[in-house]
């Protein structure tokens, strides 16, 4: 399951790199980096779930809502919406 969270990344990111605008790329930039690491964690503790991506993902965006502007973080916010619609698919 794991696989195919990070293949569904890899299309997006390849996806946003070549119809995105500075906005996209920004945001799913950042998100990947978070994503990574949430998959990392999910392969250690040998959980692929859906149900614990989304659980990690909520606490990355807690962390993104600290870090970032207003705006950014709507960016932010609005592409794990989108990269978690490609991933449930």
């Amino acid at each position: 399951m794991l696989e195919q969270y990070e293949a569904a990344l890899e299309n997006w990111i390849g996806d946003v790199v070549v119809h995105g605008d500075d906005d996209a790329l920004f945001a799913s930039g950042y998100l990947q980096g978070h994503i990574a690491v949430v998959l990392s964690e999910l392969e250690a503790e040998d959980d692929s779930s859906l149900t614990a991506l989304d659980n990690k993902v909520v606490e990355c965006m807690k962390l993104a809502r600290e870090e970032l502007e207003g705006g950014d973080f709507v960016l932010v916010e609005s592409a794990w919406k989108e990269l978690r619609n490609k991933i449930s698919v």
